[in-house]
């Protein structure tokens, strides 16, 4: 196969979203010919037909949903690159890109960045953060996506290395007028009977959470899954479900939103998170200064 152009595949996609090779013309400002003629080369590269015409317009084929999705991977790639490169050529004289989990985000790892950078020595140095689940940043670090990911360190850090960051607390978190509100504290299997809102059942705790309750018999009911914690809280505001949610997330939630959080009395529900790359001696100098003062900050008092 030859080598893709990112300026064609740019163009594949905005057909795709337009639905319309005329209106992504005309907001790529060209002529809807050339991208025409660009596509027909491009299907001609990869063999295969990857839109169909319809009535109202185009739609890629199932050839061509596959490829849109890895268009926009390499796209998005293209993207940080520019970025990167861009960021140098202002007199950055150093990057560090993290992945990090959404406990770690929404606990302590801003505020650690933002200390990091406030020091004179590091005014040179950029740090991008990218929120993903426990397996996407294992898996973003082997790749080289970025060079520090942060996540709970019950996940399989097989093949990487890794320094101790900080921890966090999991407890249930409830409706004031749920029954299960009335405890002060809860083991999991008490709550196995009851629905639960739950971020992705592939992140690490949900795995955990899972394998938890097999070993008890029985499953998590899931009533709803979201993509953070505020909107878990809010479904539990809504009286709709419980959820297993960091207490250091919750407590700030729990006055406004009036939510009870239980303490959950099971050996892992007390996290320790670790900071994980491929080779500390391959970081680049800003990379480990990073990394070192996370580990520090992550340190018992």
């Amino acid at each position: 196969m030859r080598d893709l152009d990112l300026t064609t595949l740019r163009l594949f996609a905005a057909v795709c979203d337009a639905r319309s090779i005329a209106r992504a013309a005309e907001q790529a400002n060209i002529v809807g010919s050339a991208i025409s003629k660009r596509l027909a080369q491009l299907e001609d590269t990869v063999g295969t037909p990857l839109l169909v015409r319809r009535r109202r317009g185009v739609e890629p084929t199932a050839a061509g949903a596959s490829l849109l999705e890895h268009a926009r991977a390499m796209l998005a790639s293209a993207e940080r690159i520019e970025r990167d490169m861009a960021a140098y050529a202002q007199g950055v004289r150093g990057q560090v890109r993290i992945l990090a989990t959404a406990s770690v985000m929404a606990e302590s790892l801003a505020d650690d960045v933002a200390a990091f950078l406030q020091v004179p020595a590091h005014h040179d140095i950029q740090v991008d953060m990218e929120e993903r689940i426990s397996p996407d940043v294992i898996r973003g670090i082997k790749d080289g996506v970025a060079s520090v990911g942060i996540c709970w360190d019950a996940a399989d850090l097989s093949g990487l290395q890794s320094r101790s960051y900080r921890t966090d607390h999991l407890a249930i978190v409830t409706h004031p007028s749920h029954p299960l509100a009335v405890h002060e504290t809860l083991r999991l299997e008490q709550t196995l009977d009851y629905e639960h809102v739950s971020l992705p059942v592939t992140s690490a705790v949900q795995v955990m959470l899972q394998r938890a309750a097999a070993l008890q018999g029985k499953a998590i009911l899931h009533r709803v899954i979201v993509s953070n914690f505020e909107a878990a809280l809010r479904v539990v505001r809504a009286n709709l479900a419980i959820s297993v949610v960091p207490r250091e997330v919750a407590e700030p939630y729990a006055a406004t939103f009036g939510l009870r959080v239980l303490a959950l009395a099971e050996p892992w529900a007390q996290r320790r998170f670790a900071i994980c790359f491929r080779d500390e001696a391959a970081l680049s100098a800003a990379a480990k200064l990073l990394v070192s003062h996370l580990a520090a900050e992550g340190q018992p008092d």
